[in-house]
């Protein structure tokens, strides 16, 4: 059986209930106001920069082998040192050569006597020809030897000129200005012609830097050029800064150079090398640096923090606080960083206030109070490595 007394309870706890509702009393409260940090985003004239790892390399690099055949009497050169064009760097006993020299000289010269002696007969039978001493037959084998004789001559003074040749090529020289390598050959060795190497001399200022670039890369720089935004780097000295592995900045400058004609087809990629000046000798061939080429012409951005940032499956969003006092999210378009701030390319004003602290807080459309503060760069305008979603990205890049 129910307890009598519960059940009169009960009752008038509803009534009790009923009795507060028809009085009109205040529902509890709701959650607070969010409060969030806001700053209108810095406004920048920003240039793009799209990173390369590459090599150093000589323009010039040279294998030195004798032209002449025969033993290496002397070397001339301190392994290692800077060396001059013209410079002789080894010589090739030349006694040999010298002899050679001599015998084509007295070849020439027998060759010139026989020469003069033809002509001489050749003016005493025009005069016999004319008192009709000698037949016409005669003189005309007169003329014959005079002609021969020439020929010897001329055969003989190329093999003078030859012989003299072979004998300046006894002191070997090196072709181009630039760094020698080490020795390759002692005195007493011999070396043979066109076989043996000697040495290494390799330039080494100005400098290639050579790296490969994608194909995505290369199509964004034909589009580019078609444009107008940015010259290609086939016919353009478009700008390229170099870092070496153990620097922090891109001291090292330079201009694109030459690009190849094709991409190639196994691994995507194609050829090119910037131009780098290299006074001191400091940059050295086979060298590793990482290069940042100019990747767009000049446009105006907005810069955030990347805290500001937030990412909807493969959308980039910030929050803007608009005039009604609402937070509401807005699709970017997002590029490098620039003085340590995102850049944001599309979706922002320079008017917008930009969400930067507490995001976490937020719900969409909902009413915020807002802490407005000045935005400031937080870095100096050189860029560290960004990876941006969108591809092909720039790497980097710097205010204008």
């Amino acid at each position: 059986m129910i307890n009598q007394s519960w059940l009169r309870g009960m009752a008038g706890s509803l009534a009790l209930l009923l009795v507060s509702a028809c009085s009109g009393a205040k529902p509890p409260p709701g959650p607070p106001v969010a409060q969030v940090t806001v700053a209108v985003p810095l406004q920048r004239d920003v240039v793009d920069w799209d990173e390369y790892v590459g090599r150093f390399e000589a323009i010039q690099d040279v294998e030195l082998r004798p032209r002449v055949s025969g033993t290496i009497d002397r070397v001339l050169f301190t392994d290692g040192q800077n060396v001059g064009q013209g410079q002789a760097l080894f010589t090739i006993d030349p006694r040999p050569y010298r002899a050679a020299l001599g015998q084509a000289q007295g070849a020439s010269a027998k060759a010139a006597a026989s020469l003069a002696n033809a002509r001489s007969e050749l003016a005493r039978a025009q005069k016999l020809l004319d008192v009709q001493a000698i037949s016409k037959e005669e003189f005309e084998t007169k003329q014959a030897a005079v002609r021969t004789s020439g020929a010897d001559l001329a055969a003989a003074q190329a093999s003078v000129s030859n012989a003299q040749l072979n004998l300046s090529f006894t002191t070997v020289r090196s072709p181009i200005s630039g760094r020698v390598s080490d020795r390759r050959v002692s005195s007493g060795n011999f070396a043979t012609e066109g076989q043996t190497i000697l040495t290494r001399v390799v330039s080494v200022s100005p400098i290639w830097f050579s790296f490969e670039g994608a194909e995505s890369f290369y199509l964004k720089y034909l589009r580019q050029d078609r444009t107008g935004e940015r010259g290609s780097s086939r016919n353009t000295p478009n700008p390229v800064e170099v870092q070496l592995a153990d620097e922090s900045g891109y001291r090292w400058r330079g201009r694109m150079d030459f690009l190849d004609n094709a991409i190639d087809q196994n691994s995507g990629t194609i050829r090119a090398h910037a131009v780098i000046a290299n006074p001191d000798g400091f940059l050295t061939p086979g060298m590793f640096g990482r290069a940042r080429l100019l990747g767009s012409g000049t446009y105006k951005a907005m810069l955030v923090p990347d805290e500001a940032v937030s990412t909807d499956q493969t959308r980039k969003l910030v929050y803007v606080v608009g005039k009604d006092g609402k937070a509401t999210p807005r699709p970017v378009e997002t590029g490098p960083q620039v003085e340590g701030l995102r850049v944001i390319k599309k979706g922002l004003a320079a008017t917008d206030q930009v969400v930067i602290e507490g995001l976490t807080t937020l719900q969409p459309g909902a009413p915020v109070k807002v802490h407005l503060i000045k935005m400031q760069p937080r870095a100096a305008n050189t860029s560290p490595t960004s990876q941006p979603d969108t591809a092909p990205p720039p790497s980097e890049a710097t205010a204008r």
